[in-house]
């Protein structure tokens, strides 16, 4: 299903809704007008069939004695009902169709030759058929119905044709035509009046929808500072992978609802940590193989941390699987290729050059030759080598301000990530827990 894109400013949310009205309001006066089109030419045709067939009932006798050879001009019938039933002609046919009597009002001679030359399709006993003829500008229209005998047998049929004149028509047209306009006036109307109480609406709901984000991006902040002063680091480290997986993303073209989870992931990767011992934790030397293993329960750990809240659903495949190896070797699942999520083959890139090129307590910060020459060993072995190609192509932008840019530039920057990516149309969804 495509997904409907929403407004992402005031404006275009006020543009879009009065737009969207506006067409409602001209769909309702077309719709209107043509269903009182519809009920128009339904009544003149049913008011034309109610004469046809209320001039055959006192039409029967007179319609029996036709046939035996009285003569046309003697048939005052005929004449009563031109006048009576305000047809411009009728034409009476005995049973085997032929035709036996037709009288034809005072009327432009084209009409009564197009009457003329309409064909009947002689319905059964019980049943009638009624058409419209257009004509000129003015429209005709034929009523066939079959006349029966006192012992109910088929006496002949009678055909009516009645017109309806330019000038009825142009009357019709203008009464469509005002109701249209009436249509479309009340729902403008309406709109007026209800306009500023639906955008009052939406901005309300806008504005609950913007808090909501904003509690939930607080709340990633803190987490991701908790785990930063847990594992003796400052948050820059949060700042930097983040800002350096997004770019690595946008270079990629993935989008925006991916871009955002990937945010998300990457600040809070290591929250898992919180679970693990100080002593473990903080070692300043090597962890040894037992305390390797509780280390690397971190991800799990994460995992469970998460767990709780639905809008950081989409950060789990990335705290779960950024140890992932693309060569199947990593942890927690040994996922190799693209069994690895997108996202976690994307941060394992950019987590490892900030671990390579940043200061940490037990080794100094590598320059950008000796980081590059390391990284392109594990192409292919711990990362995607697509992405790593990719990569290569930013490691120096990416180093060059790891070198020069103080926190408040990391903190810009991050900033104007979340500014982007985290508009309510693009932010992970506050999916219901199951």
């Amino acid at each position: 299903m495509t997904e409907i894109q929403l407004p992402e400013t005031p404006y275009q949310l006020q543009l879009t809704l009065a737009r969207r009205l506006a067409i409602s309001a001209v769909l309702l006066g077309v719709t209107a007008g043509g269903v009182v089109y519809w009920l128009t030419a339904h009544r003149t045709e049913s008011q034309a069939l109610e004469r046809a067939i209320a001039s055959v009932q006192h039409f029967q006798s007179p319609a029996m004695r036709l046939t035996t050879g009285s003569a046309q001009e003697s048939h005052a019938a005929l004449e009563q009902l031109l006048d009576k039933e305000r047809f411009i002609g009728v034409r009476v046919f005995a049973p085997n169709r032929e035709r036996l009597f037709e009288r034809w009002g005072d009327v432009p001679e084209f009409l009564i030759a197009e009457g003329k030359r309409q064909s009947n399709p002689w319905p059964a006993i019980g049943h009638s058929h009624s058409k419209r003829i257009s004509v000129a500008g003015e429209q005709l229209i034929q009523v066939v119905l079959p006349m029966t005998a006192d012992d109910g047998s088929l006496a002949g049929y009678v055909e009516g044709v009645s017109r309806i004149t330019a000038e009825t028509l142009l009357g019709q047209q203008q009464q469509i035509q005002t109701v249209a306009i009436a249509g479309a006036v009340s729902v403008l109307a309406a709109t007026i009046l209800l306009y500023p109480l639906m955008l009052a609406m939406l901005r309300r709901y806008g504005a609950l929808s913007r808090r909501l984000l904003d509690a939930n991006l607080s709340l990633m902040h803190s987490l991701g500072n908790a785990i930063a002063k847990r594992d003796s680091d400052t948050d820059a480290h949060n700042y930097r992978v983040t800002c350096y997986a997004v770019a690595l993303a946008e270079t990629l073209g993935l989008p925006d609802k991916t871009i955002s989870e990937l945010v998300v992931g990457a600040f809070l990767h290591d929250v898992g940590k919180i679970g693990i011992p100080d002593h473990i934790l903080l070692k300043p030397g090597k962890l040894t193989a037992e305390e390797i293993v509780i280390m690397q329960t971190h991800t799990l750990l994460g995992i469970e941390i998460v767990a709780g809240n639905p809008w950081l659903a989409g950060a789990a495949q990335t705290i779960r699987h950024h140890h992932e190896h693309y060569d199947g070797t990593g942890y927690p699942d040994r996922l190799s290729g693209e069994e690895i999520p997108l996202t976690a083959r994307i941060f394992a890139l950019v987590d490892v050059f900030d671990a390579l090129t940043s200061v940490r307590p037990y080794k100094p910060a590598l320059p950008l030759a000796a980081t590059l020459a390391i990284m392109e060993k594990e192409a292919g072995k711990h990362f995607d080598p697509e992405i790593h190609a990719y990569f290569m192509l930013l490691a120096p932008i990416f180093y060059e301000k790891n070198q020069t840019w103080r926190h408040s530039e990391w903190a810009l920057e991050l900033k104007n990530v979340l500014t982007r990516y985290f508009k309510t149309e693009t932010a992970p969804k506050m999916e219901p827990l199951s």
